[in-house]
């Protein structure tokens, strides 16, 4: 007894002996200095710009303390080297390491579990053979590092591995051998690499028996998924998440994964699944399913009824059509809903009902449909305690209700967003109960009523818009209360009476929108206080004041959109509205009585890009010290007082899209040079006093140039050939100067002025519609008059279609070039007149079928009047008085559309035939006898007697048919409904294309 005593004692020392040893070491332990050279050397073989591992050098002996790199507390072997530079910052694109190869120095570290290398640069080396030497590795990341090549066969070894990621790469796999030894894989994620050649994919992927998250986004797996009954699986795979996200997955190849009923976490948007199967509902476990950006159509998927366990359910994006579901509302384990851009039309039930037990659901997103009519249903919300929604969005539909007051319910509610949905009424006094809101949107509805005084309660309210309603009364001064508010946005109401002085309250705001109202009363002198504002704009209202006034207010240095445009402003502009603005962008003073000069600083606003000073009382000269920030997008000093020169610093704004001068007193030549100006769509500068000739301005000069208007001058000399290589116009005004000589043979080749261009204008829309780019949508806003039909008018939203050619009341002489009247086929307008003109009109004019307006009138024009006239359907005006023309007036279709316009005609002596007096040879020929008569009006009585009766019976025989022979009417239906099927899948298969193409293009 007292030896095993003696035993357990001593073994008792020694334990303790080796614990206090243990204990001492790990207080004093450093990394191993072989590990540390290791580390040194891979560091020699990197390019580090931001210094990241400045912190891996000799003075610094702990290699354990350097950054990226862990240690294991009892031994010092370093067993984690991460360097990944989002892991500092999201903005790492300063933070990236470079490296030709990934040095094998590493093999060093024989304890590594934990290699991340990703989001760094390696130029498109392979991955190294030694990595499947090393054995410990648990976590393995090479994401987003360029690399390329081929992946080792004998990636298998690293048999421990639990999480790869290769995803982002540019590697060439035909086969997936080497993952089938990763028996302890549990996460593999091989996004974006293409797989469009392993074969063996699924087979290899269903023997890994601990996988249980896999993501194979943008592989181009659609063509290696097999049939459920031809795959040989050793496994059923437990995988719990699964990302099949734009692989072109039909229908179909969804059974590959039936089996999985494990799944959690389902992502398959961005494929062509036109149906989700029914034995999606045995996934008892499924919490998470997105089926986006897909080929959904028809009713609401039935798999998912039982679907109880979802918490996240997205179908945005699709065709769905019909009804939502009343059973929705029994999936009340949902936290996420969006059935967003579909082409739903209705609520089985009404909104309340399908809330009513969705008690944990925080955001629902129906926008972006079709849902007609009183949607919300008179039911309260009664089936929670509380509710968990925060976010509320049914904006773009076409609700014809009005919101509910079982809105103050949903006390959670942090964002609502309900806009172009047609809602109509007043806003609801229960709003102000929702005192978490953040979000208040409103936007293009018939709103009416004022605006309750009570929002100023929601005191957590950062963004509130309510424009383009029928919103009345004035701006509540408890709006002032708001002290976080960031938007404010009531344009486009008809909200009347003062600006409130306590708006300058709202220090916080960046965006101050209360253009299109009734307002009076001058700006506020508390808004100096809104040093914040990113955007202030009071633009279409009656509000007067000095503009001068801003001088004293302080430095505005986020200001970058001032637009007081159509006001009553006075004054003239401030000499420092460079250092009181000094990051403005856009700054729209038009249409006011604004006085005095173009202050030269704004010259030197270098942020500048959009300055509309038109109709105004300016004067002087405009500056000559504009300098190029490759920003500018439009200068329109039009309508003014102003005089002297063209600025030759306007040449040499490379950005430049839009330069209206027109209607001013500028004088002197129009300069030769304006070669900077390449994407220049709009020169507009008639009605001034220029005078010499008309530059030799060819393609070189203005390649994308759309309209040049130079009418209303005291231009002379000839027009320059070169005009022709202008190919772009479509608006060439050179009306009211003093031009002679002919009009050049090539004019017919502006091929802006014809059909397939004005079609291609539609193509670029639909272009610029995918691309986000609201250039289209600036023409909306871009004016410029033409003289049409006779009338001067003012185009703006439409005339980006207006194709005009005026080079009337000149010194024009010789024949009309025959390119002009046959060849530009997309004219709208053309006027020749009060010229020197002579020739006959082609007969092959009749081609101009879009011609409305045309003018030919005091020339010296001679012959007949062509009667392809009156096949020009469009032809409204005409104008052929004062010329030489002969013969008999055409009769017939469009031309007796002008048989009451004498006048058109006037001044043409051989002219005969209606509307005129002179009657042509013939014309005095007996009537035929009142029988005869009789006789036609009895054929034409049989005529329509016998087409209506071919029509009866030709419509009843088939009609009829179908209704009387129930077979044959469903087997013609299912005909037409297949073939409808037939061209949506088609189209749907051609759109996701496109999308995969340009979203390729973008990330080029």
């Amino acid at each position: 007894m007292g030896k095993s005593l003696c035993v357990h004692f001593a073994i008792f020392l020694l334990l303790s002996e080796f614990a206090h040893l243990c204990l001492c070491k790990t207080s004093s332990e450093k990394c191993l200095e072989r590990e540390k050279q290791a580390l040194l050397d891979f560091k020699a073989t990197i390019v580090d710009p931001s210094n990241r591992l400045s912190s891996w050098n000799n003075s610094n002996n702990d290699c354990c303390n350097w950054n990226g790199v862990a240690c294991d507390n009892l031994t010092g072997h370093v067993i984690k080297l991460d360097l990944n530079p989002c892991r500092r910052s999201c903005d790492f694109s300063q933070l990236v390491l470079e490296a030709s190869h990934v040095d094998p120095s590493l093999l060093q570290l024989e304890r590594l579990s934990y290699l991340d290398l990703s989001q760094n640069q390696f130029h498109a080396s392979p991955i190294p053979f030694f990595f499947a030497s090393m054995h410990n590795l648990r976590y393995l990341s090479l994401s987003n590092a360029n690399f390329s090549g081929k992946i080792p066969y004998n990636l298998s070894n690293l048999t421990s591995l639990i999480h790869l990621d290769l995803s982002s790469n540019d590697f060439q796999v035909n086969d997936m051998n080497w993952l089938s030894g990763l028996r302890s894989l549990q996460e593999l994620d091989m996004n974006g690499i293409d797989l469009g050649k392993a074969h063996d994919l699924f087979q290899v992927l269903y023997k890994l028996p601990s996988l249980s998250q896999l993501s194979l986004v943008y592989c181009g797996i659609h063509t290696l998924i097999p049939l459920r009954r031809s795959l040989n699986f050793s496994y059923i795979p437990r995988v719990q998440v699964l990302y099949l996200t734009d692989n072109a997955i039909d229908s179909q190849s969804l059974d590959v994964v039936q089996n999985m009923t494990s799944i959690g976490v389902l992502d398959l948007s961005f494929n062509t699944i036109s149906s989700l199967p029914m034995w999606l509902s045995k996934f008892d476990g499924l919490e998470e399913l997105n089926v986006a950006q897909n080929a959904l159509f028809g009713p609401f998927p039935l798999a998912l009824q039982n679907s109880s366990s979802l918490r996240v359910l997205d179908l945005s994006s699709n065709n769905l059509t019909g009804s939502v579901p009343s059973w929705l509302g029994e999936l009340n384990n949902l936290h996420s809903l969006s059935l967003a851009s579909n082409n739903l039309t209705s609520l089985e039930s009404s909104l309340s009902l399908i809330l009513r037990n969705m008690c944990r659901l925080r955001a629902l997103d129906f926008s972006m449909n079709k849902f007609q009519g009183e949607s919300f249903g008179s039911y309260g919300l009664s089936g929670c305690i509380k509710y968990d929604l925060e976010q509320l969005d049914l904006s773009y539909n076409k609700f014809e209700d009005s919101l509910p007051f079982w809105l103050g319910k949903l006390e959670n509610l942090r964002e609502i967003h309900i806009s172009i949905t047609s809602f109509y009424g007043s806003i609801p006094l229960s709003v102000r109960k929702l005192s978490r809101l953040t979000r208040l949107d409103l936007v293009n509805n018939r709103l009416n009523g004022s605006i309750p005084s009570s929002l100023g309660q929601l005191v957590n309210l950062t963004y509130l818009r309510l424009s383009g309603n029928q919103l009345e009364g004035s701006i509540p001064n408890s709006l002032a209360q708001l002290v976080d508010l960031k938007v404010l946005d009531l344009s486009n109401n008809h909200i009347k009476g003062i600006i409130p002085q306590s708006l300058g309250q709202l220090v916080n705001l960046n965006h101050l929108v209360l253009a299109k109202n009734d307002l009076h009363g001058s700006i506020p002198k508390t808004f100096s206080q809104l040093v914040k504002l990113i955007q202030l704009d009071l633009s279409s209202n009656n509000l007067k004041g000095e503009i001068s006034t801003m001088k004293d207010w302080p430095s505005f240095e986020q200001l970058k959109i001032l637009n007081l445009y159509g006001n009553q402003i006075t004054g003239s502009l401030p000499e420092n509205i460079a250092d009181r603005m000094p990051s403005l962008e856009c700054l729209l003073l038009g249409n006011n009585l604004i006085n005095g000069s173009i202050p030269n600083s704004l010259c030197q606003i270098g942020t500048l890009y959009q300055l509309d000073l038109s109709k105004n009382e300016l004067s002087g000269e405009i500056p000559d010290c504009w300098g190029d920030n490759q920003q500018w997008d439009e200068i329109n000093l039009s309508s003014n007082k102003l005089s002297g020169g063209f600025p030759s610093t306007f040449g040499k704004l490379s950005s430049l899209f839009w330069l209206h001068l027109n209607n001013n007193s500028l004088q002197g030549e129009l300069p030769l040079s304006l070669g900077h100006l390449k994407k220049l769509l709009i020169l507009d500068v008639g009605d001034n006093q220029f005078v010499g000739s008309i530059p030799p301005w060819t393609r070189e000069t203005f390649p994308s140039v759309k309209i040049l208007r130079l009418r209303q001058n005291n231009l002379n000399g000839s027009i320059p050939s070169q005009i022709c290589q202008l190919t772009s116009l479509q608006i060439l005004d050179l009306a009211s100067n003093n031009l002679t000589g002919s009009i050049p043979d090539c004019i017919g080749n502006l091929r802006g002025m014809t059909k397939s261009s004005m079609s291609n204008v539609a193509k670029m829309k639909f272009d610029f519609n995918i691309l986000k780019i609201n250039f289209i949508d600036e023409w909306l806003t871009k004016e410029v008059e033409q003289v049409l039909k006779g009338t001067v008018l003012s185009y703006v939203k439409n005339l980006k279609f207006v194709v005009n050619m005026d080079l009337s009341d000149n010194k024009l002489v010789g024949y009309v070039p025959e390119g002009i009247m046959t060849q530009l086929t997309g004219l709208v307008g053309l006027n020749l007149s009060h010229n020197h003109l002579k020739g006959e009109i082609p007969q092959r004019i009749g081609n101009l079928k879009s011609l409305e307006s045309l003018d030919i009138s005091f020339n010296n024009f001679f012959g007949q009047i062509p009667g392809t006239f009156c096949t020009m359907s469009f032809l409204s005006y005409v104008n052929l008085s004062y010329n030489n023309l002969s013969g008999t007036i055409p009769v017939g279709n469009q031309c007796l559309t002008f048989i009451e316009g004498y006048n058109i005609y006037a001044g043409n002596p051989y002219l005969c035939g209606i509307p005129l007096l002179n009657k042509c040879p013939g014309d005095d020929q007996v009537p035929e006898r009142e029988g005869s008569e009789e006789k036609n009006d009895s054929d034409k009585v049989w005529f329509y007697f016998v087409v209506a009766l071919g029509f009866a019976v030709g419509f009843w025989a088939s009609i009829g048919t179908l209704v009387l022979k129930k077979s044959w009417r469903y087997a013609c239906f299912r005909r037409v409904e297949y073939v409808a099927d037939e061209i949506y899948v088609t189209f749907v298969l051609k759109v996701a294309k496109l999308k995969r193409m340009y979203r390729n293009w973008a990330d080029d």
